[in-house]
């Protein structure tokens, strides 16, 4: 541990040293740890709610205060609503896919040390690109199972490379103009919501409401395994799976992942040893938009069957879910399944015990702030040089994955 630099109190010094040096194994265990701490403080929250709140049939009365909410009923219909059939769990594998692309886009970013919030934004344009590629195409090629491979291959090829033209933007603009990427992030979500609902509005409209034509029956992959009607498909999800064991091996393994974790971490060391930062920043943006775009196209072709302008915050879920995987492609399918779960769960929760839906958003509020809590902590000490393996490895670098 550094006994130099930042004037902390010991205790909290040792803390923070053993963050940094804590192995993947007990990281693991941490996060575990951290959900069951999460699920207890949910339940004495659930509890507490439940006396505040109003109903026929509390479930416990105690000196004369009657308590509705069950936290363990609570936590039993989450869990089936999100995964006790094959509809609900279709429901949940198809929020996963789109916060796993999501998650991976942002996490890539968040290695080279970019804050990147603009993922909502390339979902919006890879989204409404893949759309209308199908729109203007869909009439060139037959109506079988040929011609709609070929209308989803083409869609989701366009909703990619849109995400990454309009990914590059920001870097371009960080690499060569010093824009903060923060802010031009930002706003460049609005503005890929405001064109996206021109664009529709204007030219891409078809019937009374605002939105692009349906994608036809035979461009949309089939349901396998799930029920049709959950808009699951499994011939999305294994790509998806790859892509993040696909980026977490380029982050690890490549010369451009080398790059972009060098330049993230140690600057001063990435530009001493040659490597062009500003071909990186850009790189890494167009990669991220990359997969931002795909999952604009995702959302098109297995959830909407069209676009329209008001669309889920997909982009800034993925940020959430970067950070509870401490932006490891590989953490980010755990992190974007256990999403996944919270959300399809809230609305069982909603519809068969008359539970807020709000009381769900604070549930999955508090289970975030517990499960990235250490890794925040691990960050903070590894900025302040704590650690043995922050004096032998770069700041971020996973030196002790074992």
């Amino acid at each position: 541990m550094s006994g130099s630099g930042p004037n902390l109190p010991d205790r909290l010094e040792r803390i923070l040293g053993r963050m940094v040096d804590a192995s993947t194994r007990e990281r693991i265990l941490i996060s575990f740890a951290s959900l069951a701490l999460a699920l207890a403080v949910g339940a004495v929250l659930l509890l507490l709610s439940g006396a505040v709140a109003t109903c026929e049939s509390p479930f416990l009365t105690l000196g004369g205060t009657q308590f509705c909410y069950n936290p363990i009923e609570v936590y039993r219909v989450m869990l089936n609503g999100a995964i006790g059939s094959p509809y609900s769990l279709g429901l949940t594998l198809r929020e996963t896919t789109l916060l796993i692309l999501a998650g991976v886009a942002v996490a890539v970013t968040f290695q080279a040390g970019i804050f990147n919030i603009g993922t909502q934004g390339q979902f919006i344009f890879g989204g409404l690109a893949g759309a209308a590629a199908v729109q203007y195409t869909a009439s060139l090629v037959p109506a079988n199972a040929i011609g709609g491979l070929v209308l989803f291959a083409f869609g989701m090829l366009v909703a990619g490379l849109a995400g990454a033209l309009y990914g590059a933007l920001p870097g371009v603009l960080l690499a060569y103009y010093d824009a903060n990427e923060v802010i031009t992030t930002i706003m460049l979500n609005f503005i890929a919501g405001a064109v996206a609902f021109t664009a529709v509005r204007s030219f891409l409209r078809e019937g009374a409401a605002v939105q692009t034509a349906l994608i036809p029956d035979h461009a949309v992959p089939p349901a396998i395994l799930f029920p049709e009607a959950s808009s699951f498909s499994v011939l999305i999800f294994i790509p998806t799976l790859l892509i993040a064991v696909g980026a977490h091996y380029m982050l690890k393994n490549s010369t451009l992942g080398y790059n972009i974790r060098l330049s993230g971490e140690q600057p001063a060391a990435a530009e001493y040893s040659g490597v062009d930062a500003k071909r990186v920043i850009v790189r890494t943006f167009t990669l991220s938009g990359l997969l931002g775009g795909l999952a604009g196209g995702v959302f098109v072709f297995m959830v909407l069957g069209y676009w329209q302008p008001s669309v889920p915050q997909v982009g800034f879920d993925g940020i959430t879910v970067s950070v509870l995987a401490a932006n490891n492609p590989l953490g980010v399918i755990p992190a974007a399944a256990l999403f996944g779960v919270i959300k399809s769960g809230a609305i069982a929760l909603d519809l068969t015990l008359g539970v807020p839906r709000q009381l769900a958003g604070v549930l999955r509020g508090i289970i975030i702030l517990f499960v990235a809590m250490p890794e925040f902590m691990r960050m903070i000490g590894r900025n302040l040089g704590l650690g043995d393996s922050s004096s032998t490895a770069p700041a971020g670098t996973e030196a002790n994955d074992d």
